[in-house]
């Protein structure tokens, strides 16, 4: 269920703020979103799991902390990851 090294890879450089960024707060969401992704459709099938579903919710609420704050530090970059990730409806 983890992100293969390559779909990071394009994650961090669509998001990036330079070449070498890979730990901005952008990055973080965009990977964890895809991570939530993946695991929504794997619970899709697998319903009594769980242990996937801690995991999920864990990465949830870190990414809604990541996404706070941005929206705190610079409101700017956060409707920016918003409006690139369709998070919001």
């Amino acid at each position: 269920m983890a992100l293969s090294k390559e779909v990071k890879e394009k994650i961090v450089k669509k998001y990036a703020k330079s070449e070498k960024d890979t730990g901005s707060a952008e990055v973080q969401i965009a990977i964890l979103t895809e991570e939530i992704k993946v695991l929504t459709e794997h619970l899709k099938e697998h319903t009594h799991d769980f242990h996937s579903r801690r995991g999920l919710l864990k990465k949830v609420g870190h990414r809604r902390s990541l996404l706070n704050y941005l929206m705190h530090k610079d409101i700017l970059r956060y409707r920016d990851i918003i409006q690139s990730l369709g998070l919001r409806k």
